[in-house]
């Protein structure tokens, strides 16, 4: 029996993989009275008085939604709400196992970007924060904007989480081979949430460089080749990134993207490069090739020529995962009533991670299932969003 097959036997034996569970017990009519009808009214008058109060009474301050409309879903692409369930039940099982943050998983039966956006709002008083998944870019850039001011903390994981551990994968991969930073010339393949994201974190845009410093170069490549300002297919987004990457011009395919690059962080699909195309990157170069189920070139190929290689899955060392990233994140967030995830936060959350495992080259990160790492991270995020002024 494959994984798949045993995965369908255990989703039907459980009829799916979460359940609500009580936190009182209700075994007497006192109990009942206390929960339910009528002494339950007053903890509604104390609300009603006073809003700040649903953190005191309610299950606020430690849940979370997952919420979907399943138009990009893992590489399955726009399979619908229904069939995105068991990913945002998963989801919110890493959430509860890793943060102890009790998840909601909402698959919205609907690809309107302005009803997803008034839904999240509307549902946004029983959550502490909403955590976007698998949205289709470029829609999924205007609906996480559109609610950054709802009093919350709202963030496209897709996009935010995947940059968060990239650069502290980037950090350690550096000091591993013994480059800097400031000095690494990056190729990024895959020009949608997840690499949009990772590109500008790496640029460090709109992010002050007292707390972030930026790579020397990326270029950005889609489907078509290598992005490049006037280009003449580019939507509003990728005329954005052109702005910023590539600023010598470079035209051409990836595998002419990739000569002289120190770096290659393909968020795309699988089996598109070989040893042969890394040939021409820089010496000690770094592979982090993170499309799943298949990546962009296996481990064991990669390897042959780049001195640290690392994937998104579980199965092959150094895996780039944003579990890694998204509980230690939202725990923090929610421990320290952010109203929002700022840039402050996101680099501290980096940083933190990057710091939890003193890195080699089969081991730039920290295992996904060390609660220890949520802890530090959230110490961290909590900490940035104090200190920017983000809390309530």
């Amino acid at each position: 029996m494959n994984l798949g097959e045993e995965s369908l036997k255990l989703h039907e034996k459980h009829k799916g993989k979460l359940a609500t569970k009580s936190k009182v017990e209700v075994k007497t009519k006192q109990d009942l009275s206390l929960v339910y009808t009528p002494g339950v009214a007053e903890v509604c008058r104390a609300i009603a008085a006073n809003p700040d109060n649903i953190y005191k009474y309610t299950m606020k301050l430690n849940s979370v939604a997952v919420v979907s409309d399943g138009s990009a879903v893992l590489g399955l692409g726009n399979i619908g709400a229904e069939a995105a369930i068991p990913v945002m039940e998963g989801k919110s099982i890493l959430f509860k196992e890793l943060a102890d943050i009790d998840a909601f998983p909402i698959c919205i039966k609907s690809q309107n970007d302005d009803e997803i956006i008034k839904i999240v709002k509307n549902i946004a008083p029983v959550f502490g924060g909403i955590n976007l998944e698998d949205i289709a870019a470029p829609r999924c850039f205007k609906i996480e904007d559109a609610l950054q001011d709802i009093g919350i903390p709202v963030m496209h994981d897709d996009q935010h989480g995947t940059a968060v551990v990239v650069l502290a994968a980037l950090l350690n991969a550096a000091k591993v081979v013994g480059k800097k930073i400031e000095d690494l010339k990056i190729v990024i393949n895959g020009a949608g949430a997840a690499g949009t994201a990772v590109a500008k974190i790496l640029l460090c845009v709109g992010i002050d460089r007292k707390i972030c410093t930026s790579v020397k170069e990326i270029v950005l490549c889609d489907s078509k080749g290598i992005i490049y300002d006037g280009r003449g297919d580019l939507n509003e987004f990728k005329k954005e990134m052109a702005k910023i990457t590539n600023g010598t011009k470079r035209k051409g395919a990836l595998k002419d993207a990739l000569k002289g690059a120190d770096v290659f962080i393909g968020v795309s699909k699988g089996n598109l490069l070989t040893a042969e195309d890394l040939k021409t990157m820089n010496k000690d170069a770094i592979v982090f090739a993170m499309a799943n189920p298949v990546p962009e070139i296996m481990p064991s190929e990669a390897a042959k020529v780049a001195a640290i290689v690392g994937t998104g899955r579980s199965d092959f060392p150094n895996q780039i995962n944003n579990s890694l990233g998204f509980p230690g994140i939202f725990r923090g967030a929610l421990d320290s009533k952010a109203v929002k995830i700022n840039n402050e936060m996101k680099i501290a959350a980096a940083n933190a991670l990057a710091k939890c495992v003193e890195p080699t080259r089969d081991n730039i990160l920290p295992y996904t299932l060390d609660k220890n790492v949520v802890k530090k991270v959230a110490e961290a995020v909590a900490k940035a969003a104090r200190e920017s002024g983000v809390c309530r």
